[in-house]
């Protein structure tokens, strides 16, 4: 039995056109062949497309040389094959309604995950061009890019445009189905080519010989990639929730302590004292802290007396709180997410102009020129079809606060929060994708799951989709402990015992290596041990009968380092000498 779907372009409540495909989803009866995951995107506007990723993956006639093979109209939408430089396109064109488009019939696997791209041009001007899945449940959003005239777009998702009047023209599509266990091989394969390194370890004696059958344990002191855990002032005065907090996590967000209502709550009252000690909590344990944040856009998060000022003396505020702050923690920091939800809210551009974040920007480079600053936006990989924050949208603010002056040389980044309801792998992976292209470091910063049934499962899929990815630098987990309870999601309970959410967590710490022996074995006839490590900081020890010998070493990316000399191998191999 088959259950009927379509895919197809239609208008939505902000009048945008979706690209329509007839679709029909079969229970069984499909393989598809094992492929690595093509990670690449573009962002820039191209004279000619790519060619489609995956040949085409289950489209008929990807590459358009087939003329209107596989094609049809949906709705009114006249389409036309066309031809320029030698490039092979389809054009839907005397369009009256935003559905007016370019359809094809495909037939679904259900339980697969599918990756769509295809590249998009207009014939006039700039257009809003999204992915749209028509299903028996309703129109699920897919992707979006800005499509302009006279370049191809490229679009992870499917296709929209809100002006009726404008031909659309579609080239190099690609809709590839992959199975839950590919789905897992491609973040195998992605961790052990960017997380991990394979290191050989030798055993000798004091002649240079190999010494067989010698013990080996390495132990990873730290790691190396951040993955960290909101708090709270509750751990100041907290044994048990320190012991629990530091023996788990290297990095950290306070969850409101450095915002500008917890540090100013009435004019030229600054007060400092609680994020002073957590900092030097923080200092003790060797922890490290994204500053959380110097300003937020939302109107809600504001302290009360900023809302009575005039433009001038909310300038001047504005202006005291980022120098006061900033100079406080500059050099104790290693990020500061800068204006926070920018892309949802315009508390501070209502009031002092659309320039405002980029001024904003400017002035933290300038204050503090060697840390980190951050975008840090909601729903851009955990919610379809949030027109404020869909990449397109986050990566065109980005452009606009880097075209600020003074911006040139900042070290930018792009701050995901991260706060699922349930999970879409395909659209999470390829809106990091795209989100890619634009060369910054990309963290989840405030990770967690709606509370429900499914919470561990969803929150271990999402740690293991972002830990996976080789442009994501860092994840956050937005569990700062409270006896009422946490934003959305706790770790532990009241007496710290782990909660389903929490034995996610422990279990991925142990998996990356940072909470057991990362591996132990005996040495072969040559005196080797074999490992696969991720990359951190680590310690080998080797034990005979009548020896034992210990070596510090660090792992990085595409290098290995032996802690006691500072000396890279290109080998990837450590020496033991008893």
């Amino acid at each position: 039995m088959t259950k009927k779907n379509m895919m197809k372009v239609r208008e939505n409540n902000n009048n945008r056109l979706l690209l329509v495909m007839l679709c029909t989803l079969f229970s069984s009866g499909f393989e598809a062949h094992a492929l690595s995951y093509d990670y690449s995107a573009t962002i820039e506007c191209l004279a000619n497309p790519h060619k489609p990723q995956y040949g085409g993956g289950i489209i008929v006639n990807p590459n358009l040389d087939h003329g209107l093979k596989g094609w049809s109209t949906f709705g009114k939408a006249k389409i036309q094959h066309r031809e320029s430089g030698g490039n092979k396109f389809l054009v839907a064109h005397s369009r009256s309604q935003p559905y007016d488009s370019i359809s094809q019939k495909l037939y679904l696997r259900k339980n697969m995950l599918y990756t769509f791209s295809a590249w998009i041009q207009v014939s006039k001007g700039v257009a809003a061009v999204s992915a749209v899945f028509k299903t028996r449940n309703g129109f699920k959003h897919a992707g979006a890019i800005v499509a302009k005239a006279n370049c191809w777009s490229m679009l992870k998702g499917g296709l929209t445009s809100k002006n009726t009047s404008v031909e659309i023209w579609v080239d190099s599509l690609s809709l590839q189905p992959f199975t839950q266990e590919e789905w897992s091989s491609h973040q195998q394969q992605s961790i052990n080519k960017v997380r991990k390194t394979n290191v050989r370890i030798q055993a000798l004696d004091k002649q240079g010989n190999p010494l067989r059958n010698a013990t080996i344990f390495i132990e990873q002191k730290s790691p190396s990639f951040p993955f960290g855990c909101a708090m709270n002032k509750n751990i100041l005065n907290n044994p048990a929730y320190q012991n629990w907090f530091t023996s788990r996590f290297k990095v950290t967000t306070f969850e409101n302590e450095m915002k500008w209502y917890s540090i100013e709550p009435s004019p030229g009252r600054e007060d400092y004292s609680v994020p002073d000690a957590m900092i030097n909590f923080t200092k003790q344990h060797n922890i490290a802290v994204r500053a959380h944040n110097i300003f937020w856009d939302d109107p809600k998060y504001q302290p009360g007396w900023l809302n009575s000022l005039s433009p001038t003396d909310l300038w001047k505020a504005v202006n005291k709180r980022i120098t006061s702050i900033m100079s406080k923690y500059k050099g104790q920091v290693i990020a500061w997410d800068v204006v926070n939800e920018n892309l949802h809210w315009n508390f501070f551009e209502s009031k002092l102009g659309t320039k405002f974040s980029g001024f904003i920007y400017s002035k933290a480079h300038a204050l503090d020129g060697a840390t980190t600053l951050f975008m840090n936006d909601y729903n851009t990989i955990e919610e379809r079809g949030d027109k404020q924050s869909e990449p397109a949208k986050y990566l065109e603010k980005l452009r606009e606060i880097q075209k600020y002056p003074g911006i040139a040389n900042a070290k930018m980044a792009i701050g995901l929060e991260g706060h699922f309801n349930t999970t879409d792998l395909p659209y999470m992976r390829s809106s990091i994708d795209t989100l890619a292209a634009a060369g910054l470091p990309i963290w989840l910063t405030e990770v967690d799951v709606q509370s429900g049934p499914s919470q561990a499962k969803y929150l271990e899929q999402v740690l293991r989709e972002a830990h996976s990815h080789p442009k994501v630098k860092g994840i956050v987990i937005w569990s700062a402990w409270s006896a009422g309870g946490c934003y959305k999601m706790c770790l532990t309970d009241n007496n710290f015992k782990n909660l389903p959410t929490g034995d996610v967590v422990d279990k991925l710490l142990k998996e990356w290596g940072s909470k057991a022996a990362a591996a132990a074995g005996t040495t072969d006839a040559n005196g080797f041990f074999k490992a696969s490590l991720f990359h951190g900081d680590y310690q080998a020890k080797m034990i005979t009968n009548d020896h034992q010998a210990t070596r510090d070493f660090t792992l990085h990316a595409q290098s290995f380092k032996e802690a006691s000399n500072n000396v890279a191998s290109s080998q990837e191999t450590l020496i033991l000498n008893v």
